[in-house]
């Protein structure tokens, strides 16, 4: 499992016209998972986005936690995360988990985020969305389960 996380101001998901979804502020998930993500990788990677500390402490160091800091979670189900480019143009989408496997343990890792205390707003899973945010920083990080 795949998640880049972007500490954002302001963030939302647009699909066909209508915001599924919108934070004030927090972080915008982009999250892939493979054929081989269990429950275990769900609960690893709710556990580390809760808890990362990202924000800054009175002396300006990344010191604080969302917990700590507060804020919110859009998560956007993102496949491509699993895009294989190293042969040819175009890349290959084998390691990304079928959509049947893929959404279920998507709507269980926004779940486990939700019983960490977070607030979460979501996009559609499988849609083409629109996604706006300010990037806050910009903070940038990739997080993976195994």
């Amino acid at each position: 499992m795949k998640v880049v996380l972007q500490r954002s101001k302001a963030a939302s998901v647009t699909v066909d016209g209508t915001v599924t979804g919108a934070i004030d502020h927090g972080y915008v998930l982009l999250v892939g998972i493979t054929h081989e993500d269990t429950q275990e990788d769900v609960a690893y990677l709710a556990k580390k986005v809760a808890n990362l500390r990202l924000w800054e402490d009175a002396d300006g160091k990344m010191n604080h936690s969302i917990l700590e800091h507060g804020g919110a979670i859009l998560s956007v189900s993102q496949f491509t995360l699993y895009g294989d480019a190293k042969k040819g143009n175009r890349p290959s989408f084998i390691t990304a988990a079928r959509p049947e496997a893929a959404e279920p343990l998507w709507e269980a890792f926004n779940q486990a985020l939700r019983e960490q205390g977070l607030h979460v707003e979501t996009g559609i899973f499988g849609a083409m969305m629109d996604v706006a945010l300010i990037n806050d920083g910009p903070v940038t990080i990739l997080l993976e389960s195994k």
